[in-house]
């Protein structure tokens, strides 16, 4: 074994498990040198901290801007909102509301006669108010372009043209474009005379009711009707239950009746102008030439033709009320706050 000579002399071994190191006594040098060691670790975890909590408070201060910021921006879209559809509201008008120069009427009835369309008996009479209360309208203008529609629409404004007739005391005038068909014609009739093109389709003196019937295809795919009612003829036109005889009569009685107040009005109207066949209430149609030698129409004519020659007032305003992009948007907001509001009564229904 190796030994090692202390300065004492005495021996020790020099295998490193034997060996002790004694500890070596710190200065003042190397006591100030660890406190200052403590103290900057102290001091950089007091900086992160602070660093951390800085920027914490700024993102909530950031956040809590843009929350605000949103908040503004929304209230200035809504304000702006509303105040466009109130403009355009107030704006709201026909072309001829400053017109104070004698002029023609003309209100367009064009595409489907039904109740929310632009041919709507709502918007047709508001148009045809309008025009018959301007003094400087020297006559009213039907221009038409439909297939048909709805009966009771057409009845409205037929009704509404003859009380507006005789009290303003103002001609009307029904030109016809491509064509004046079925409820189109059922309005074209209150006109003192019908302008046609050679090539219009008018006619259609008639009325229609129709579906499906899915009961024998439904009985080769297997598929069985479970219908409920309380009444007999509840389920009456049910496209997935047969139809009975009864209720076949019922309807074509109901048809035949308001057949027979179309074929009514269009005498009415016509009068001894009309030359009657066995074809003319069948529901067939014309063309604008057949139209006149069959007395359905007059003569032959387009909008300024009858501005120019017939009314002798060619200037051309348009009464037309249509549903403007405000009335739209409100219309759809509307609907919109109402759905909203039948599903949030169904929520609170259901809670309860």
């Amino acid at each position: 074994m190796n030994e090692t000579v202390n300065e004492d002399g005495a021996s020790a071994s020099a295998d490193p498990k034997f060996m002790k190191i004694d500890p070596v006594p710190l200065d003042n040098k190397g006591q100030d040198a660890i406190k200052n060691s403590k103290n900057m670790d102290s001091t950089d975890a007091s900086t992160w901290e602070r660093a951390t909590l800085e920027k914490l408070a700024f993102a909530s201060l950031h956040e809590q801007r843009l929350a605000r910021r949103w908040r503004i921006f929304m209230r200035l879209a809504w304000l702006t909102f509303f105040v466009v559809v109130a403009w355009m509201g107030f704006s709201q008008g026909n072309a001829g509301k400053n017109v104070t120069t004698p002029h023609t009427a003309v209100i367009d009835i064009k595409g489907e006669i039904a109740a929310g369309a632009e041919a709507s008996a709502e918007l047709v009479v508001s148009s045809l108010r309008a025009a018959f209360e301007d003094s400087a309208a020297q006559a009213v203008v039907l221009l038409i372009n439909s297939p048909g529609g709805s009966p009771v629409q057409a009845g409205i404004i037929n009704d509404e043209i003859k009380r507006l007739k005789a009290l303003h005391k103002k001609p009307v005038y029904a030109v016809v474009e491509e064509s004046a068909a079925s409820a189109a014609y059922y309005i074209a009739v209150s006109a003192d005379k019908i302008f046609v093109d050679k090539a219009s389709i008018v006619g259609s003196i008639g009325v229609l009711m129709d579906g499906f019937g899915f009961t024998g295809l439904m009985d080769k795919l297997g598929v069985e009707r479970r219908l409920m009612t309380a009444g007999v003829n509840k389920g009456f036109l049910d496209p997935f239950s047969p139809q009975t005889e009864v209720q076949r009569a019922y309807a074509q009685a109901m048809l035949d009746q308001i057949h027979q107040q179309f074929i009514a009005v269009v005498k009415e109207g016509r009068g001894n102008r009309l030359k009657e066949t066995p074809e003319t209430f069948s529901g067939l149609f014309w063309s604008g030439q057949q139209a006149i030698e069959m007395g359905l129409a007059d003569q032959l004519g387009s909008l300024d033709f009858v501005a120019r020659e017939v009314v002798k007032a060619e200037d051309i305003v348009d009464y037309t009320r249509r549903d403007n992009v405000a009335e739209r948007l409100v219309k759809r907001f509307g609907a919109a706050m109402g759905t909203g509001a039948i599903q949030a009564l169904k929520a609170t229904a259901a809670l309860h």
